[in-house]
């Protein structure tokens, strides 16, 4: 069984790595998949093994939380974490400007003591009431042996509250006494969490983008019906003697087999069958908008026995109907977790940043301890403050956050923009894969070819090739533009030479087979590949099974309902061929732009490190990061790396 799960507190990647990594250890887990930018768990279990109960458990004790319960509705509990989130930055700005005013005596009390005292208490009230939640996380995390951003704060908010909570007692007995210049830093201490704060209010406004794609779809499920518990009576004449009884229920209500009334404008509840339909152009039929999913913008005449699809419109006429599938089990539904999963799934790239974000922690706090041994060892008591600074500043500033949020973001966009162009990707290594794509194999009949509905097959003999089938719009342009972007095309026919030779050319295309079989596919594919190509197969996954599940990617081009959305790594859900060169155009930015941000991030980390440690100082230049704004340069790069991988949305 696999299931998408949000997942509560999750603040870096090395979070989610810790999640992830402790979810698959457990028994019934086969595997598990933690996005940082999703904020979801992506499980594949045995339910016999393991309850979902058992493993909020286990996710609780290391400090997070699975929402599991139906009655928990994760929109509401985001939206109530961001408002607690910003009332607890505004907060804390406050306190900390009224820390900046006591420490640097703008406000003066009269002594120094006096104001050292109040700077305390304002500090404490700012840690304990707005930074709680990372002392807290970060006690559970040390008790498990684990570490995270949490951790880092921790540390080094407490470090500096702690020493300059010395300094305010003692520093002149102990300092003054032997000439050494002493501080206090609770400014430093609250700014520390005041940026940090702020960082993750500026994420969760732009990761909120991130996941449009998803909220637009969702957004496409009705909430009520009507269900119709008596049918109209009729004379012999079709007029209505006695009107139909119709109650708007909910949807969860709705069961198989009931009827259902939709009227013009309203979106179908649930998949069925149209019983009866009408419209003021025709008595037996109405026409459905179902844009949205297939991505036609020509409305679906529907009659009697016609199939609808949740979430679709009837924009002219309206219909009774018969439900079919309901609740999970529409084609609605079945594209939200799909791009869910997608959404939550990880490319290769990220499983080493995951890796890497498990031992970030530990090797930047040993750099923390060196940093200070090192300004301790070489200046002694006195260069004792600016050792303890300087290792704060190197715990603040190394923060994983960026790396983390490198990689998901701009997968949850990019799969998210491809949902927005009909463009269905199960997962992220189909995504990146389609970049490499060097050589596409299409199938004829249903993918580059539809029957021609003005033609009587019956009487359509072997040689009306231009009658029996028509081109499908675009298409030509379609394979034109994938050949001008170095992608090769072959096109596979069970048809004669004669008119495999035909649809090639009339599609533009310069390779093609014909009077092929399955297997005939599949070994091309396969003798494709072994000349070191990378292979997209193109298919209506029926006839095209053994191929599409041979080659490096596989499209399929589905309808909503079609069998293809199972097997297939990409889905077309519409007949635009054009689709294609635009989903490797989308791969090639969306790895672009990972690439961008991991350059970025690790960039950021290699260069603010050394100078958060006071390395400078080693050749003579009198300069190093504070805490300070060591805190508001991590801010800073998690909240670009977000901002960068939003720029997919803007693409045309």
């Amino acid at each position: 069984m696999k299931k998408t799960i949000p997942v509560i507190g999750l603040a870096c990647s090395a979070c989610s790595a810790r999640v992830e990594q402790h979810l698959s250890g457990l028994k019934g887990i086969e595997s598990c998949s933690v996005s940082l930018a999703g904020r979801t768990a992506l499980v594949e279990f045995d339910p016999e093994v393991i309850s979902l109960e058992e493993m909020k458990r286990e996710v609780n004790d290391i400090g997070y939380d699975l929402v599991i319960e139906e009655d928990r509705n994760v929109a509401e509990i985001e939206q109530r974490e961001r408002k607690a989130l910003l009332r607890k930055t505004l907060l804390a700005w406050v306190l900390t400007v009224l820390v900046m005013c006591f420490s640097m005596r703008w406000i003066d009390t009269g002594s120094l003591l006096s104001n050292n005292i109040v700077a305390l208490v304002l500090a404490l009230l700012c840690m304990v009431i707005c930074g709680r939640t990372f002392y807290r996380n970060a006690w559970k995390q040390i008790r498990h042996g684990a570490a995270g951003m949490d951790t880092l704060v921790a540390l080094s908010t407490g470090i500096a509250f702690l020493f300059s909570a010395f300094n305010t007692f003692f520093g002149e007995a102990v300092w003054g006494s032997r000439g050494i210049e002493w501080h206090t830093y609770f400014d430093a201490s609250v700014m520390i969490l005041t940026f940090v704060l702020t960082g993750r209010l500026l994420e969760e406004k732009a990761k909120d983008g991130t996941a449009s794609s998803i909220r637009q779809l969702m957004g496409m499920a009705p909430k009520t019906a009507h269900i119709v518990e008596k049918k109209a009576k009729r004379d012999a004449a079709g007029n209505i003697i006695e009107p139909a009884i119709v109650r708007e229920v909910p949807i969860s209500t709705i069961e198989k087999g009931d009827l259902l009334e939709v009227r013009p404008g309203e979106k179908v509840p649930v998949d069925g069958e149209v019983v009866e339909a009408e419209s003021f152009m025709t008595t037996d039929a109405a026409y459905v908008d179902e844009s949205m999913i297939t991505g036609e913008p020509t409305p679906a005449e529907k009659r009697k026995g016609s199939k609808v699809l949740a979430g679709t419109i009837p924009s002219q006429g309206k219909f009774t109907m018969r439900a079919r599938q309901i609740g999970e089990e529409t084609a609605l539904a079945h594209i939200i977790r799909m791009v869910q999963e997608a959404q939550g799934s990880k490319a290769p790239v990220q499983r080493i940043v995951d890796r890497a974000a498990l031992i970030f922690v530990p090797v930047v706090t040993s750099i923390a301890l060196i940093t200070f041994l090192v300004w301790y060892v070489v200046g002694g008591n006195a260069h004792l403050p600016q050792a303890i600074l300087s290792a704060v500043s190197v715990l603040v500033i190394a923060c994983p956050c960026a790396m983390g949020l490198a990689t998901p973001t701009a997968l949850m966009v990019g799969i998210g923009k491809a949902a927005e162009k009909q463009i269905l990707v199960k997962d992220a290594a189909a995504l990146e894969n389609l970049r490499k794509v060097n050589v596409l194999v299409t199938d004829k009949t249903g993918t580059l070819t539809i029957p021609n509905q003005e033609v009587d097959f019956t009487k359509a003999d072997n040689l009306d090739l231009e009658v029996r089938e028509t081109l499908k719009p675009h298409a030509r342009e379609a394979m034109e533009e994938l050949q001008q972007n170095g992608v090769e095309v072959h096109m596979m026919s069970g048809d004669k030479d004669e008119a495999a030779r035909y649809w090639a050319e009339k599609a533009g295309i310069r390779h093609y087979q014909s009077k092929v079989l399955p297997q005939d596919k599949e070994n091309l594919v396969r003798s494709l590949q072994s000349e070191g190509k990378r292979v997209a197969m193109v298919g209506d996954g029926i006839n095209d099974t053994q191929a599409l599940a041979l080659a490096d990617v596989s499209i399929a081009i589905g309808r909503g309902t079609d069998v293809a959305m199972d097997v297939a790594q990409v889905t077309l859900m519409g007949d635009d061929l054009r689709a294609i060169p635009e989903a490797i155009r989308l791969s090639r930015r969306t790895v672009s732009m990972i690439r961008q941000n991991l350059f970025w991030a690790f960039i950021y980390n290699i260069v603010c490190i050394p100078l958060a440690a006071g390395l400078p100082y080693a050749f003579g230049i009198p300069f190093q990061i504070t805490p300070t704004l060591a805190s508001a340069l991590m801010a800073a790069s998690s909240v670009s790396v977000v901002l960068n991988s939003l720029r997919l949305k803007m693409m045309k």
